[in-house]
């Protein structure tokens, strides 16, 4: 377990549209660009192996200015090298993080200082989500599924805590970019479920729209 006082100063940055790392959650990652293989390469020679996940804002991934100003650090947990050079690798989400000054010139990826401040709760056991109505929850996330054509272990599903089942789904889900980021943002896990809920029913309305237009 990492605490505030093990968090760096600096983080090295990887920002890939539509990947969403929460805290607690896992995320895979297939990386197989030279200055990203050399980024984690870095990464593994440091004591906490961290890699700040973040998203840029359009198709530039290397212009600081377009890049979200949250992010989440996430601990390399399994890593893996393939025959031919590349990396398969497992990030374990541990705090977000604001963007601070960029330390730009000494690696071929970014690095950026970290403003840890604000998300202490990243850092602590995992939340529950008072307001969660089970029921209605997953009748409104079946309608999800079909309409997606996505399929999951609904037993394990159902008794997963609040946590693990809310933050899950939010990585897992296919939504647009932004709306992973609203979801990265949402200040407690009762706020990004709410944030969760209002995403599958605009998608749901979105659908029937589309189905009357045909």
């Amino acid at each position: 377990m990492i605490s505030a006082a093990d968090l760096p100063d600096f983080l090295p940055l990887f920002p890939l549209p539509g990947a969403l790392l929460l805290p607690r959650g896992r995320l895979p990652l297939h990386v197989f660009e030279p200055r990203y293989l050399a980024m984690f390469d870095d990464a593994l020679k440091t004591p906490e192996r961290l890699i700040g996940m973040i998203q840029p804002m359009g198709d530039s991934d290397q212009d600081p200015a377009r890049l979200h100003a949250i992010g989440c650090a996430g601990r390399i947990t399994s890593f893996t090298e393939t025959e031919d050079g590349r990396y398969m690798i497992t990030l374990t989400g541990i705090s977000r993080f604001r963007l601070g000054a960029m330390q730009e010139g000494f690696t071929p990826y970014l690095r950026t200082e970290a403003d840890w401040r604000g998300f202490d709760r990243d850092l602590g056991q995992p939340e529950h989500d008072p307001g969660l109505d089970r029921d209605a929850f997953f009748k409104l996330l079946e309608r999800y599924f079909e309409l997606e054509e996505l399929q999951t272990d609904w037993d394990s599903l159902q008794t997963a805590e609040d946590e693990l089942m809310i933050n899950a789904l939010s990585m897992l889900c296919p939504f647009d970019p932004e709306d992973k980021q609203a979801l990265l943002e949402a200040p407690s896990l009762s706020t990004r479920r709410e944030t969760l809920v209002t995403l599958m029913e605009f998608t749901l309305r979105k659908g029937v729209g589309e189905e009357k237009v045909q």
